[in-house]
């Protein structure tokens, strides 16, 4: 019985450790994130060095400074409510912010997608890029991506796990714009 009894301690103990060593820690870890879930958790890990989500609250951006993040690129417009002040916020917590507006359609282009790309080679550290909702992030990383080599498809595909919604078809015709012969 004793040994039944270790014997099923150490199989438990063994997949715990397995567990730990696998990397699940419980953070959340995915292009776009919910800012709501990100608090919950307590803990975000970053997609290839990037974050994507909605406008962070205080609570938030405590997470993320928190799990490590160096930098938040604000896209929001100068005119556009945070209900915080955000800079302020972000570099209390001892990260870099840098705003980035992206107020209108007219920026989705992708000469602002080569200046978040430039921005985000220059951290060596996981950035959180944030909108109101994700959308412009979505968006801005499709081209990104488009400019990097990808397929318009698989740009696309990136556009959409980063949060773009309602500005897929704009993005599709920038991409259908560069496709065509100059």
């Amino acid at each position: 019985m004793i040994r039944l009894l270790v014997s099923s301690a150490a199989m438990l103990l063994l997949a715990l450790c397995g567990n730990a060593l696998a990397g699940d820690t419980g953070a959340v870890s995915s292009l776009k994130v919910g800012i709501v879930e990100v608090v919950e958790a307590g803990a975000v890990e970053a997609v290839d060095g990037v974050t994507s989500a909605g406008q962070p609250t205080g609570e938030a951006l405590q997470v993320f400074s928190d799990s490590g993040y160096v930098a938040v690129i604000d896209l929001r417009g100068e005119r556009e409510d945070r209900g915080i002040d955000e800079r302020a916020a972000v570099e209390a917590l001892g990260m870099d912010y840098v705003a980035l507006p992206i107020p209108g359609r007219e920026d989705i282009n992708f000469e602002n997608a080569a200046r978040l790309d430039a921005l985000l080679e220059e951290y060596d550290g996981p950035v959180l890029v944030h909108c109101g909702s994700g959308n412009r992030v979505g968006a801005l990383l499709a081209l990104r991506e488009s400019l990097n080599g990808a397929s318009d498809e698989d740009a696309l595909e990136l556009g959409r796990e980063g949060g773009m919604t309602r500005l897929e078809g704009l993005v599709r015709e920038r991409l259908d714009e560069a496709d065509q012969p100059r």
